[in-house]
């Protein structure tokens, strides 16, 4: 039986003690102080109730570097929850304790093997969910993704990428027809009939933000990016980012969104 949600949720994990051993793709390995990104974990969390969602927060799994970053393991949406199947071998375990947290809200589906599939390259904009074609996230996938969801509406669009680790890194929605894009990273014309905003460009991490009604949650270390929302009337809440940043995470990545 699935819960009727009073509130939005999003869940969260907290910084494993080994998240100095995370996976990284793009990135050089520097010291990340796990003391301040616990501190920063939790003023995000504080952000996300600041915007009407309760947290419901997963145990812990010091075991798993890269757990605090639950976005990979699912992408829900209002008809269903579809469990992933991590491009890195190393964050499959983490599929155990999402499956019974999220049994309570949707019906649960799944990615199977050879498919690979990380949430963060899962971007829904209204009926249209767009896949990017990464190092994590292959070609069967974009297949599984269509035979679950096309029977309930959705259209599935593969994406290619380049330099960056997800699509997400690259692209995220302000609304359903406004986007937030890293020119470098993904070709606009990819998103043709979408009113397009690019980010600052000297702050590339800067497209992946998270929007909420008229807010956005954005890097504070991306100001100038901040600023162009301002001026597209969006209202900005800034999130520190900078601990888990070095992990290649983006705001996206540390939450799974139920509305």
């Amino acid at each position: 039986m699935h819960n009727k949600q009073s509130a939005p949720v999003a869940i969260t994990r907290p910084v494993s003690k080994t998240i100095t051993e995370c996976e990284l793709t793009h990135l050089s390995r520097s010291p990340i102080n796990i003391k301040k990104a616990r501190e920063q974990h939790k003023a995000y969390e504080k952000a996300l109730e600041s915007l009407g969602y309760s947290i419901l927060q997963l145990p812990a799994a010091h075991d798993l570097p890269d757990a605090v970053f639950v976005e990979d393991v699912a992408v829900v949406l209002p008809e269903i929850a579809i469990i992933t199947r991590p491009g890195a071998a190393s964050r499959r375990p983490e599929l155990k304790t999402i499956k019974p947290a999220l049994s309570k809200y949707r019906k649960l589906d799944g990615i199977k093997a050879p498919a690979t599939l990380d949430g963060g390259d899962v971007l829904v904009v209204g009926k249209t969910i767009f896949v990017g074609l990464s190092n994590r996230t292959n070609g069967a996938a974009l297949a599984r993704l269509a035979d679950i969801t096309e029977p309930l509406g959705y259209f599935v669009t593969g994406i290619p990428l380049k330099k960056c680790l997800h699509l997400k890194t690259a692209v995220t929605q302000l609304s359903d027809e406004h986007l937030l894009l890293n020119p470098e990273w993904v070709d606009a014309k990819l998103f043709d009939g979408y009113r397009i905003t690019e980010i600052h460009p000297e702050e590339p991490f800067a497209a992946n933000v998270i929007s909420i009604d008229n807010h956005v949650i954005c890097s504070a270390s991306s100001s100038g990016t901040a600023q162009i929302l301002r001026d597209s009337g969006y209202e900005v809440v800034p999130v520190d980012q900078s601990e888990l940043a070095k992990a290649e995470a983006g705001l996206t990545c540390c939450s799974i969104l139920i509305q």
